[in-house]
């Protein structure tokens, strides 16, 4: 059993559009998901303001709130945060996500932790794909395992078929890994970068009142009259560098590339962070900086050399979701809160190396406005 991340050939060929195609059907990155990211956000906040201001390690509730945008898309319902199943999942993410930099270390122990961390997600995950079984109406797909099993149905007499339910079960894997650590991570990063540039956070405050003001909620046909609220989204992404490595990629055949010869069938590691952080293309590329997403008038100015969805073929499967869900978050939370360090605390941007470049955990006030 092979998923779209970790395969080639026909076999990701295939996964790979479906995914695609799938997801676009159910609005991936389109207009339709916008209620649910800010339906998500209520509970959030809800889960927020019951902590008046005080101190808190937002990494669970972050988590919780990005996996159940992934949990309508593939299972076609949100979980409740205290909702036994969920915590569970939530927890096993978390230790695979945490067991990977051990895997690195390549020691006999952390092998066996990560295959059976893997071996529970995969039971809950094959839990859910048996109810969708027992409730599945061909005429009516509602989410992408209904999808999948339309799928299975329809390419069962092909002779390349790689839909099978093994591979369904890596997929939704694929969505969760891919689909949720990411964008939780870069909204962690984003509060304690707005804790640490107070100034930064007041003018995207301002735009926001200016803009939507408090009695409405942010929509995507927002993102055009907030230029600066956009450049600073797009330079929490590029400072925060969560994966500044991209997916291996092998070649399939010699390539010439700045001079050098790459043979036939080698693995290449494409090196995202030399481009975010390049001298040349960035003008204070180590310092938090929204003005280089701006021209010289305030309006949003694009760059050619801001990859961190990787590029190529491979492009980050679901950038156009974490698009949309971290400008809608991010809105959100700068409409309803301010973020700041407890007294007396300094803000301290190292990272721990994982599955992504996240914070190390930290305590920040979350303060309503």
């Amino acid at each position: 059993d092979q998923s779209v991340i970790f395969s080639n050939g026909n076999i990701w060929k295939q996964q790979r559009r479906f995914a695609l195609s799938t997801l676009k059907y159910f609005g991936f990155g389109k207009k339709s998901l916008e209620p649910v990211i800010l339906d998500e956000f209520t509970h959030c906040a809800e889960e927020i303001r019951a902590y008046k201001g005080k101190p808190v390690n937002p990494h669970l509730i972050i988590n919780n709130a990005v996996s159940n945008i992934i949990c309508q898309l593939v299972f076609g319902h949100r979980f409740e945060y205290g909702d036994e199943k969920f915590m569970k999942l939530m927890l096993l993410f978390d230790q695979l996500y945490n067991s990977f930099n051990l895997l690195m270390r390549l020691l006999p122990g952390p092998h066996q932790t990560v295959k059976q961390i893997w071996y529970d997600v995969k039971k809950f995950i094959r839990e859910e794909l048996n109810q969708h079984k027992k409730n599945w109406d061909p005429s009516n797909s509602k989410d992408y395992i209904d999808c999948y099993l339309q799928e299975i149905e329809t390419n069962k007499a092909q002779n390349d078929n790689t839909f099978d339910e093994e591979n369904l079960i890596m997929c939704v894997l694929d969505l969760f890994v891919a689909g949720s650590e990411t964008t939780s991570t870069t909204l962690r990063w984003a509060f304690l970068f707005m804790a640490k540039h107070p100034e930064i956070q007041e003018k995207v405050q301002a735009e926001i009142d200016r803009v939507i003001g408090q009695s409405r909620q942010p929509s995507m046909e927002d993102r055009a009259n907030l230029p600066y609220t956009d450049a600073v989204i797009h330079e929490i992404l590029r400072m925060g560098n969560i994966t500044p490595l991209a997916l291996p990629h092998s070649t399939n055949k010699e390539v010439q590339l700045g001079g050098y010869t790459i043979p036939k069938e080698v693995l290449i590691i494409p090196n995202i962070a030399s481009v975010l952080f390049d001298r040349k293309e960035w003008e204070t590329p180590f310092t938090f900086n929204p003005s280089h997403f701006l021209n010289e008038k305030g309006k949003f100015a694009k760059k050619t050399s801001f990859i961190p969805f990787s590029a190529g073929k491979r492009l980050c499967l679901g950038e156009n979701l974490a698009r949309m869900e971290l400008f809608l978050f991010f809105t959100s939370f700068m409409q309803h809160f301010t973020f700041s360090m407890p007294a007396g605390v300094k803000v301290v941007m190292d990272y721990r190396a994982g599955v992504t470049l996240a914070p190390k955990p930290y305590k920040i006030c979350i303060t309503p406005r």
